[in-house]
């Protein structure tokens, strides 16, 4: 098992930014890929951005790229997702999950990944 806790979320304005963190516990973190996900009201969660097991390789949505930077510590069993010029249309509950597959340079779907934290809400105001 592999818990998650994500914290960092709140209110910020258009433009501006917030960086999110993931601390896991119990199994070894530097096993799994993680990735961030985000799910606004009555919308499906929808995939964020994706570090593989070093690191060394990332993967972000359309939507993010450029604004966005996931990162991990291993020695600290931590994961992070810098958001920068942050708009309204990025207001969501952000998750951060552990996949224990391969990582994979695409859009993930939910069920490829195996534990999630509860979620920080993050709202954007115009």
């Amino acid at each position: 098992q592999v818990q998650l806790v994500e914290s960092g979320g709140g209110l910020v304005q258009a433009g501006g930014s917030l960086r999110l963190s993931c601390a896991a516990s119990g199994r070894t973190f530097s096993n799994y890929a993680m990735g961030w996900f985000r799910q606004a009201p009555g919308k499906e969660r929808e995939f964020v951005a994706t570090i593989s097991r070093s690191g060394g390789r990332t993967y972000y949505a359309d939507l993010v790229k450029g604004r966005f930077t996931i990162s991990r510590d291993n020695a600290k069993n931590m994961a992070y997702l810098q958001m920068n010029s942050l708009k309204p249309e990025d207001t969501a509950v952000y998750y951060c999950a552990a996949k224990a597959g391969s990582f994979t340079p695409r859009v993930s779907g939910t069920s490829e990944y195996d534990y999630w934290g509860q979620g920080t809400q993050v709202t954007v105001s115009s």
